[in-house]
């Protein structure tokens, strides 16, 4: 009987210690969670707009006119490991300020280098682009394409630069 009793009271104590400490929230706590599921449920919810990949916007204002001379470079055949890196020469042949907000490669391997300062009317520079060849090659050669994305203030805002070529991986011995 008296084990009875023991068993009793330690049930009882153990039952009020999980609804005094409520997993040690305050009582404040647990009075600000019930405000405010009372107004989560009173208040009208709207859903969120569902989340797009960020995408650079191209620069407000005048738009103006790039040329490349050339948007395709084709660097022949590299071992697998080489990095290839070259520079796409271009000019501003608009009549405003050429803004260029991002260039960007269609994967990590592939990476622009482009300038931040506005190219003035009738301006040059260049955008170099660097291609790590680590990972793409096959045996025999495997053709790799990769695209550069550059976002200016131009119309259309995005101007596509392509480097390609062959990764040869040697055979294994």
């Amino acid at each position: 009987m008296k084990n009875f009793r023991i068993l009793a009271l330690f049930a009882f104590v153990a039952a009020l210690s999980f609804t005094a400490c409520k997993d040690g929230k305050s009582d404040a706590q647990d009075a600000a969670r019930e405000s405010l599921a009372t107004t989560q449920t009173t208040t009208p919810t709207t859903t969120p707009p569902a989340a797009t990949p960020a995408q650079p916007a191209a620069p407000v204002g005048p738009l103006t006119s790039i040329t490349f001379e050339e948007t395709e470079y084709d660097f022949g055949t590299v071992q697998e490991g080489e990095k290839v890196i070259h520079e796409y020469k271009f000019k501003n042949t608009g009549k405003e300020p050429l803004v260029i907000s991002n260039a960007k490669g269609s994967c990590g391997c592939t990476v622009p280098e482009w300038p931040r300062e506005p190219i003035p009317v009738g301006g040059e520079s260049s955008i170099r682009v660097q291609f790590d060849s680590k990972g793409k090659g096959k045996v025999g050669g495997g053709q790799q394409t990769k695209k550069v994305t550059i976002t200016a203030n131009t119309d259309p805002a995005n101007t596509f630069l392509n480097i390609k070529g062959i990764v040869n991986k040697p055979a294994e011995s």
